[in-house]
């Protein structure tokens, strides 16, 4: 099963009051209208929440240095936030939009307005609603371009293409999230997964299939974007290959690959130089998920056309031949994401350099995973042994608080709201990956970790095989971090940290845990407020707000 942490609150303590950043480039305004709309697809109509009626959702574009303005207006009955993946949000806590961790949600009839300046980083993110399910249909893209000027550290495309992956659920996702939270057994899955919205011609009844045209010999910028729920995806065109540039709005040493392997959260900017005299005129796209759980997943292909057309040379296309399939690898392929995943390194050059902090001040050992816990009096529940699944983080799962965490931080009123003791390593060690132990019963608790502003932390994360081992991808809310190690098995703290990278780690804000692995960050606490760290695999009723708390 795969699971939500919404794992690790983290208070970064101010020290002293940072001078207000400096606001270099412009201001630009956005409305959304969170409304209802009838969507069909798979021959399913259905009214679902959307923004500014489209699906998905409107583009964020702005340049490093803009302050982006945006008024959110909720025209449903639905309570919702919208979080802003990948932001930084330096010194504006209060736009980050997790529901209760920075913000009460917006409520029917009401207004909110998320404001902060893009600071650093440049590339491709997204945007979502960060409460319940409600991220299945409200998301987008978050378009972020150099400043002025300022060139990309590659051959500039001929065309620029944003292409979010996300799924089609035939039933109102709120129901699906509910009946997992009250039986404790895993959600049902989506019914196909979608290219811009669009399933492909692979599901029964399907007449939505994304179409990326292209001109022999032209280069495209692919700005690809894993907003489904729970899975990682490989993705694949057939007879094609990639340049991999970006990752999470972070410039990447260029490598060269035919697969491309996406966790959920996390973005990728790839080149796709389009063949001078194509073989045909149409070859087939296609993802499907990396699993290597024990629960139920959608298994299923979603696929999409690339088109050659006509140039305005004498360059004649060929009539089609059969399309087929690219060809992916296994679902349970681990070894082809943890290679593909060691690819990746910061660029490194002298305009944008890797500042990964050498010494640490403060290290943490959390272990991920799921467990259970008890199913309440007069309930029958649909987990192992009759009982709920949660996920946690050092055996604590997260209880979500009725007031918003930074409110309370800030106004100094956190008393009952949550405590200040987090573990920083787990209470009761055992072999991770190995045999499980024989209680598995998590705790709860609303608990968070206090860091003084500027401290340099590493965080290794250590996957568990307690229900079964699979990858969790993670997000940090607020930061970039570097990943300097990662590896299966349990991590050895004698051997492994002699290994780590030091010098280009990649720099990202999501990352998966290896399936009965584990990876090490290194980040700095330089962003005052309190942040968090969620799994974007909110998998089985380990969603009960399930999580785990503790950091940045």
């Amino acid at each position: 099963m795969r699971s939500l942490f919404l794992s690790a609150l983290l208070l970064a303590v101010m020290s002293c009051f940072l001078p207000e950043v400096a606001h270099a480039g412009i201001t630009r305004h956005y409305t959304f209208n969170i409304e209802m709309k009838s969507e069909t697809r798979l021959c399913h109509t259905k009214r679902m929440i959307t923004v500014n009626g489209k699906f998905p959702g409107p583009r964020i574009v702005a340049r490093e240095g803009d302050r982006v303005i945006v008024k959110v207006v909720n025209h449903v009955s639905n309570n919702i936030s919208i979080h802003w993946h990948g932001i930084r949000q330096l010194q504006s806590g209060w736009a980050d939009g997790p529901s209760y961790i920075t913000q009460c949600p917006i409520q029917t009839n009401q207004s909110y307005v998320y404001n902060f300046t893009i600071t650093g980083q440049r590339g491709t993110l997204f945007w979502h609603a960060h409460i319940s399910w409600l991220r299945a249909t409200v998301y987008g893209p978050l378009i972020i371009f150099p400043k002025r000027g300022v060139p990309y550290p590659f051959a500039k495309p001929d065309k620029e293409v944003p292409m979010l992956f996300g799924e089609w659920f035939n039933a109102d996702t709120e129901a699906i999230i509910s009946q997992a939270l009250q039986t404790g057994g895993g959600p049902n899955v989506s019914d196909a997964y979608t290219i811009n919205g669009k399933p492909g011609p692979l599901y029964n009844c399907s007449s939505d299939t994304f179409k990326l045209k292209v001109t022999p010999g032209k280069t495209y910028l692919l700005r690809l974007i894993n907003a489904a729920l729970n899975d990682e995806l490989f993705f694949r065109i057939a007879n094609h290959s990639f340049t991999v540039v970006e990752a999470d709005a972070v410039y990447v040493k260029p490598f060269k690959t035919d697969i491309l392997v996406i966790a959920p959260g996390q973005t990728t900017n790839v080149l796709l130089k389009a063949k001078p005299n194509p073989h045909k005129s149409t070859y087939l796209m296609a993802a499907r998920p990396y699993f290597t759980g024990q629960g139920t997943f959608d298994n299923t292909t979603m696929a999409g056309f690339l088109e050659y057309v006509q140039s305005s040379g004498n360059i004649t296309l060929p009539k089609n031949l059969t399309l087929s399939l690219p060809t992916l690898p296994a679902i349970n392929a681990t070894s082809v994401v943890a290679n593909f995943s060691q690819k990746f390194r910061h660029l490194n050059s002298r305009q944008y350099p890797a500042q990964v902090p050498q010494t640490v001040q403060k290290r943490f050992f959390f272990t991920v995973g799921l467990g259970n816990s008890p199913c309440s009096k007069n309930q029958t529940c649909q987990g192992p042994n009759g009982t709920k699944f949660a996920a946690s983080v050092n055996n604590v799962s997260f209880a979500l608080p009725s007031t918003a965490l930074l409110q309370s931080y800030f106004f100094k009123k956190s008393n009952g709201v949550f405590t200040t003791d987090f573990p920083a390593t787990p209470l009761r060690p055992f072999n991770y990956t190995g045999t499980p132990p024989n209680k598995t019963f998590v705790s709860n608790g609303t608990k968070v970790v206090v860091l003084p502003f500027n401290t340099s932390v590493e965080l290794v994360m250590q996957g568990t095989s307690i229900l079964g081992a699979e990858s969790h991808p993670l997000h940090l809310h607020g930061f970039n971090f570097y990943v300097v190690g990662q590896g299966f098995g349990n991590f050895n703290q004698s051997t492994d940290p002699a290994k780590f990278n030091l010098v280009d780690p990649v720099e990202r804000n999501t990352v998966g845990v290896p399936a009965a692995g584990w990876v090490a960050i290194r980040f700095l606490a330089d962003n005052p407020g309190l942040s968090h760290e969620n799994s974007n695999n909110l998998n089985s009723a380990a969603y009960n707000n399930v999580s785990s708390n503790a950091t940045v």
